[in-house]
């Protein structure tokens, strides 16, 4: 692990969302901040780069896109875990705000800042096409790429990966599910992912255009 100092304009923010899944009757989700996805410097390498910070210090600091920024972090300890490059951010701060950001809260993909962690825990999410995260869905605050943890062998042995997701309208003309997410275990191979039926349940509290 080192600190690091970093600065650049944000291109996104995205809330910071861990999954734990177990074979294919269970997968559960928490929220821990948000991340900042970047295009400045980090450790003085001009690169695009990702932020961890933490609900309290994006209601404090309010960045939107287009804002530059600049903070510390530190590298991973556990890069299979983490998604973002760096975490345990420091000396945040909004060093120019994007005046000129038109406000897109009415439309996909929606660019508007992020709301509070218990927006996104009531409205559940949607597995999400990579191809869609990485596309146009990449700004939108409803969009998020989670650490996930899978339950290979219980009590005994985890693995890891980062799955896609989306907390937005249901009616959004950019979404795609993409592949079916594989869920594996020992000795038992690999299942779906209830072929959607976690998505229905996560997202029930919601009608079509919510």
């Amino acid at each position: 692990m080192e600190k690091i100092s970093w600065n650049g304009t944000i291109l996104s923010i995205q809330p910071r969302t861990n999954v734990w899944r177990y074979r294919i009757d269970n997968r559960t989700h928490s929220h821990t901040g948000y991340n900042l996805f970047l295009d400045g410097i980090a450790n003085g390498e001009a690169k695009q780069f990702a932020v961890a910070i933490s609900e309290k210090q994006q209601q404090t600091l309010g960045f939107r896109i287009g804002d530059e920024a600049s903070g510390t972090g530190w590298t991973k300890k556990y890069p299979q875990w983490e998604y973002a490059d760096y975490y345990r951010a420091g000396a945040l701060k909004r060093v120019k705000p994007n005046y000129t950001l038109a406000d897109e809260s009415k439309m996909p993909p929606w660019t508007d800042g992020p709301p509070d962690m218990a927006t996104y825990e009531w409205r559940g999410c949607r597995v999400l096409s990579k191809a869609c995260w990485k596309g146009k869905c990449f700004k939108c605050k409803w969009a998020t790429m989670a650490n996930v943890t899978i339950e290979y062998d219980w009590g005994v042995k985890q693995k890891w990966r980062f799955e896609s997701f989306c907390y937005g309208p249901k009616s959004c003309k950019f979404y795609k599910r993409g592949a079916e997410p594989m869920v594996p275990y020992k000795n038992c191979g690999s299942n779906p992912d209830c072929h959607g039926g976690f998505d229905d349940i996560f997202t029930e509290n919601r009608d079509w255009d919510d």
